[in-house]
């Protein structure tokens, strides 16, 4: 799991008085979504503390018996932990076969529980991606707003960013405004000072 900032000019995080967690559906070393998430966190507003999961591969398949005994392993309660404490949480998805990347509705499951009281709940979710489809991904990101919507979390249809994997340019300053915009619609408004 990363934790960033990567924008030097935010790079005092320490302070924030936001937090957002942003779950990575690639694994995929240099994968577009990667690269989005990223791009997501270095946008996010000044203030907005970022922890990028992109190391989802670390969970175990979900299996209610080793929720029940306790023996879910270290990862589950890590990112239980990091979800439970965010104010947000960014979900950034591929498009695998018309559908959602196994890694990333394993995590929903693990975060899903327990019942009624899982680390997504009452907390508000964003659905992004890339995908080399000609609908950049649309099956997937609506795969993933379904799951986690039973899963508990509130999703923030406004957020919702889907791109062609061969168009993406991190450098494209509508791109970055938008994933800015998107982050910042995610969050509750700072606290203010006085």
């Amino acid at each position: 799991m990363t934790d960033f900032p990567l924008d030097p000019t935010t790079a005092a995080r320490a302070d924030a008085d936001r937090a957002v967690v942003v779950l990575v559906g690639s694994l995929r070393r240099d994968s577009v979504n990667r690269r989005l998430a990223r791009l997501a966190a270095a946008s996010a507003p000044v203030g907005t503390a970022v922890d990028v999961v992109d190391d989802l591969d670390r969970l175990p398949f979900y299996n209610e018996d080793l929720d029940a005994d306790g023996e879910r392993g270290d990862a589950v309660e890590e990112l239980r932990a990091r979800v439970g404490a965010a104010d947000a949480v960014l979900v950034v998805t591929p498009e695998y076969n018309g559908g959602l990347p196994a890694v990333l509705k394993n995590a929903i499951d693990w975060l899903s529980r327990p019942y009624g009281a899982g680390a997504f709940t009452g907390l508000p979710v964003g659905v992004i991606g890339a995908a080399s489809s000609a609908h950049a991904g649309t099956w997937a990101r609506q795969d993933a707003r379904k799951a986690i919507g039973i899963a508990g979390g509130v999703v923030v249809e406004p957020v919702e960013l889907g791109i062609r994997s061969g168009e993406f340019d991190e450098a494209s300053p509508e791109i970055v405004g938008e994933l800015g915009r998107l982050v910042a619609h995610l969050l509750p408004e700072p606290a203010a000072v006085g």
